[in-house]
């Protein structure tokens, strides 16, 4: 039994209306599904808690965490309307397009990535001080991190991590009361 997400239904009657939060950092950026659908960073990450995935099909870590991960994305992601309050952002440390894919559509969530030939991954790489893989990076809207250890969270926590992050992340704070 999942641990219920209490906070979920304030995030869940945020109105159109208002100012966007949206993740500066991937700002101007196209975004790829697992299926190949390309959406615009803005649309796909706005009153959104983003967190930055840094993995690799070849690495074994990764390929242990990636299913805790997509089953955390899904359970998050079942407990809301539409849009969900989360969205996970693949910035792949792959050897080639083809690798990137295939560990997408076999192990992945229905979360987006950078595309590969993107060099922007590797900007990001140098800015979160990506030195071992896999990490996930929990991001503030205006990029800055609210936490750089989200894997450890998640396997230790798991659902509950979540609302720290909401609140960190002052994403919903026009939109709730």
């Amino acid at each position: 039994m999942r641990p219920a997400l209490n906070f979920l239904p304030e995030l869940q009657d945020i109105g159109d209306g208002g100012s966007r939060a949206m993740v500066d950092v991937l700002s101007g950026r196209r975004l790829v599904t697992r299926e190949g659908t390309v959406v615009e960073a803005e649309a796909a990450l706005q009153n959104k808690v983003v967190a930055l995935y840094f993995a690799a099909g070849r690495c074994a870590p990764s390929r242990d965490f990636t299913p805790l991960l997509c089953d955390f994305y899904t359970a998050l992601v079942s407990e809301a309307r539409r849009p969900a309050p989360f969205e996970v952002v693949f910035v792949s440390a792959d050897g080639s397009p083809e690798e990137m894919l295939d560990f997408m559509r076999e192990l992945h969530g229905a979360w987006l990535a950078l595309p590969f030939h993107d060099p922007y991954r590797h900007e990001l790489k140098k800015r979160y001080d990506i030195t071992a893989i896999p990490k996930l990076v929990v991001i503030k809207p205006n990029g800055a991190v609210i936490t750089n250890k989200g894997r450890k969270q998640i396997r230790e926590r798991g659902l509950a991590c979540f609302q720290n992050w909401v609140e960190a992340a002052d994403v919903f704070q026009n939109f709730l009361g």
